[in-house]
């Protein structure tokens, strides 16, 4: 009887599994470093019935893989190269779902002075002026598009960049890693460096300037370009990201008593 017993509760299982629609988004490594998936995951699948697939990668590998047509739908935060991607066609709109901003970390030294700066130009240029060490994260992401357009304010190009700069390829985690091992500067998203573990001598030493300000945005595929594309369950996955009860597991998601992302979805 025992054994008929786990044997039903076996097929319950496998047929709701089976009966549940599947869709793979690419996100970036920030997003799912802050810990925020597993909160939201779990009620899609239970409002929706729907299970997003993620593909963890940076910005710029989640724009190919969306033109390429690889996944569903993208989550990412580099709006020039979103609109970029819309204007190609590879999909029909972008849309914004949250925000927080990005901030500069260091050894708790500070060596280069950063927590002096007025502006997140003048805090790198002043890790440049001192040779201290910088970690980047090299990858083409949206935290390393920030971080390049940051140097180029600051009047530094790759050619001024020397051996106390370490570009990576990592991810966000990866990169940070780095950064608490050689007690370097780095550019990061606040989510994940408040869920980051392993801060070790490291601080949060800048923040606040405006162009700090970092937006996470929601883009389909186009299915007119890619027939194949999931596109109805992207749809609903939108409408669902852009929902109140979206905005409240948004909003109310902190780590030691910090917000992590603030909604600003208009759908």
């Amino acid at each position: 009887m025992k054994r008929m017993i786990v044997a039903l509760v076996m097929m319950v299982w496998t047929s709701t599994a089976m009966a549940q629609e599947t869709m793979r988004m690419a996100v970036t490594t920030s997003f799912h470093n802050s810990g925020l998936a597993d909160v939201l995951l779990p009620v899609i699948a239970e409002d929706l019935g729907l299970e997003v697939q993620l593909l963890v990668v940076g910005t710029g590998q989640a724009l190919k893989l969306g033109q390429a047509g690889d996944v569903d739908a993208i989550l990412v935060h580099s709006r020039a190269a979103e609109e970029a991607f819309v204007s190609g066609g590879y999909g029909p709109h972008r849309i914004e779902i949250m925000y927080n901003d990005f901030v500069v970390i260091g050894p708790e030294s500070d060596p280069a002075t950063v927590a002096n700066a007025t502006t997140a130009s003048d805090a790198l240029g002043a890790i440049a002026s001192s040779q201290a060490a910088f970690v980047s994260r090299g990858d083409d992401s949206g935290t390393h598009k920030k971080e390049l357009s940051l140097w180029h304010d600051a009047g530094l190009g790759a050619d001024g960049f020397g051996s106390w700069y370490n570009a990576v390829g990592a991810g966000m985690g990866a990169a940070l890693n780095t950064a608490s091992g050689l007690g370097a500067y780095i550019l990061a998203d606040r989510a994940s460096w408040l869920n980051f573990g392993n801060k070790g001598e490291l601080a949060l030493l800048f923040s606040g300037d405006p162009v700090l300000f970092n937006q996470y945005a929601y883009l389909p595929v186009s299915v007119e370009l890619h027939p194949h594309v999931k596109s109805k369950l992207a749809t609903q996955l939108e409408v669902w990201l852009t929902s109140p009860k979206a905005a409240e597991l948004i909003n109310t998601y902190t780590i030691g008593g910090e917000t992590l992302f603030t909604f600003n979805a208009k759908p």
